[in-house]
Parts: structure tokens; sequence; C-alpha cells
């Protein structure tokens, strides 16, 4: 057991120390499109976190993430802006004070972002969270869509349609996989307390768990509350990645692609929810090449608009129907368990030393 523990580790020191170098070594000399992708991928992981925590963990049908990221990214990008770069996005209407003066450095606007975005799903938690099912779906959607119509028409404040540009580019590796680490950290330290079995007993059977002492209203509030943190943090991100923000970004769509990495890597794994991220991000950036010409020498084949799309939607239900789980289902990372899996035995396992011949040992 202790060699177990002292090998797991070891392996888990190397593979960070890995993961560092990989940062420090993407963001001097890798393409800028690539780290992109890196950058969105990491972003979409705290996304898919916080939102397992709400819909897996608790077992709340929320589709309301699309508007606390909206509120993140919005609080975010308005505190980091510049003064003189607000008064040229603001030409309509002028922008209220004293937000035309504030300029907080990145890390407080990022984490004030979050905590604007969490007040949010604290007050949206109040009278929603009685509901349950598919009526707390539509609910959660229908405060999401209000957001996105309140930040469309408050022209003062969100520069409404039009949205913010010049946003700086504040968001690196460093942040986004940095951020992204901290988020599992405390997810996975909140899910294996004692508050998490709560949430895991209320998913199961509310009526057991009140039974039990579970004070159901308070452990569902915190979970949705802290999920929204999150989500506010990982739209603060994305906005001051990509440079520019419009309300028509934070549509239900949106909420929905989170939703499908998180059925796809595993309702109620939050590993799995990074590994389905990752892997839809790729994935769907990689497929880009379907809504182009393809010329493979001898033959040019004519791309067609929406393909990318249709094939993706495909290899997601061939995905769903043969792990109807997900990926990890509801279990977490662990050495034990990729030493024990079939890429492990396919790949580094055959170099062993108790390989057989013609086998494993």
């Amino acid at each position: 057991m202790a060699t177990k523990k002292t090998r797991d580790r070891v392996l888990t020191i190397l593979s960070l120390l890995f993961l560092l170098v990989f940062i420090g070594f993407a963001e001097n000399h890798l393409d800028l499109y690539i780290v992109r992708i890196l950058n969105v991928c990491a972003i979409y992981a705290i996304l898919g976190m916080s939102m397992n925590l709400i819909n897996g963990f608790t077992g709340l049908f929320s589709l309301g993430h699309a508007g606390f990221m909206a509120v993140g990214a919005y609080t975010t990008a308005l505190l980091t802006i510049p003064p003189a770069v607000k008064e040229q996005i603001f030409y309509l209407v002028p922008l209220v004070e004293p937000l035309d003066r504030l300029n907080l450095p990145f890390p407080i606007a990022l984490f004030v972002g979050g905590l604007l975005a969490a007040l949010v799903g604290g007050l949206i938690a109040a009278p929603t969270l009685r509901l349950k099912g598919d009526y707390l779906a539509i609910a959660t959607l229908g405060f999401a869509e209000i957001i996105r119509v309140v930040f469309t028409n408050t022209q003062n404040i969100t520069n409404g349609a039009l949205g913010l540009k010049g946003i700086p580019a504040l968001t690196n590796l460093w942040w986004s996989f940095g951020t992204a680490a901290f988020t599992l950290v405390i997810l996975l330290s909140l899910i294996n307390s004692s508050y998490g079995r709560a949430l895991k007993a209320s998913r199961e059977d509310e009526i057991a768990a009140e039974s039990m002492g579970t004070h159901l209203a308070k452990h569902k509030t915190f979970a949705f509350v802290l999920g929204a943190f999150f989500a506010g943090i990982g739209g603060g991100l994305l906005g001051n990645l990509l440079g520019t923000i419009d309300p028509k970004m934070f549509s239900f769509t949106f909420t929905f692609n989170i939703l499908l990495i998180i059925v796809l890597g595993g309702m109620g794994s939050l590993t799995g929810s990074i590994i389905s991220a990752f892997i839809v991000t790729i994935a769907n950036e990689y497929l880009r090449i379907l809504d182009e010409s393809i010329n493979l020498g001898f033959i040019v084949i004519q791309g067609k608009v929406g393909m990318r799309a249709v094939v993706f939607s495909a290899l997601l239900m061939f995905v769903v129907l043969f792990y109807r789980h997900g990926l990890m289902g509801s279990n977490e990372f662990s050495w034990d368990r990729f030493f024990a899996s079939k890429l492990y035995r396919r790949t580094l396992g055959r170099f062993t030393p108790g390989q057989r011949k013609g086998g494993y040992a």
C-alpha cells in the first residue's frame, strides 16, 4: 500500500513538472493558433467542471451557465479595458461612472467577475431551486436569456448589441491552465468532503438525504453559487482571450456545448470533464477541413459548409451509444485505473519486464 502511494505521488509530481515545462515551451515556441486552441481547451475544462458540480454531483438540471459566463466576461472586460479605450468603444452612450475610470489588475478583475456571477447565481437559486427536473432546466434557461437580453439593452454599461472590443489579451496558458488546476483542486476537495457526500446523497434520494439531516436547500444553493462563480471565472478568461465579446456569444447554444462536454466526459467525473473538453475542442477545430476544399493530389473534394457539424455530431452519437455513462462514468482518474486500462496495455504495457512471449504477464 505504501509503495503504491509513493508511486502515485511520484507520478503525479512528474506529471505536474511535465505540464509546467510544456506550458513554458508552448507559450514561447508553438504557433499562436495552437496556443489559442489550448487556452480554449483549458477554459472549457473550467466551465465543464463547474457545470458538472451542479448537474452531475448535485443532480440539478441547470441550463443557465451561459448567463453566468456573460456576467463574468463583461465584468472582467470592463474592469481591465483602459479608460481611453472605453471612450472609443462607448461612442453612442457614455459609460456610467465609476466604470469609465476603473482599470483594475487582471487577477482582481477576474475574481470580481466570479463574485458577481456567484451573486447572480444566488439570486437565481432562491426562486428556481424549488423546482425539479425539466421545470428547473426551463427556469434557469429563461434566466440566462433574461441576462442576455438585459445586457443587449443596457447600452450605458455593456454597450448593448455592439458589444465590447479592444479587451486586453491578458489570458495566456499560465492563467488558463493554472485556473483549471485550481478549479480541479477546489472541487475535488469539496466532493471528497462530508459536504460533497451530502451533495451526492441529495442527488440519489432527496427524501433519504433529508431524513439523515441534510439541509437540501442550503447544499443545493451552495453548489449552484460555487458553480456560477467558476463559470464567471471561465467567462472572464474567455473574454480576455478573444478580445471582443457581445451578447450573442452567450446564447443558450453555448450552454448546450458545455452540457455536451460533461455528458461525454461523464456526469459526476471532474477529470472526465477535462478530458472531454480537450477532445471536443480539438476535434471541432480539426474537422474544419470538411468545410473547405480538400486537395488529395489526384482529386479535389469540394467542401460543404456545415459538414463539420454533421460529422462531429455523428461521432459524438457513436461515442454516446458505446459509452452511455461517458468516457469516465462517475469515476475519477487514478494511476491504478490507468495501468489497468487497455490503452496502457496496448502501448506502454508491452515494454514492461514481465511481458511474456506472445502476450502480457
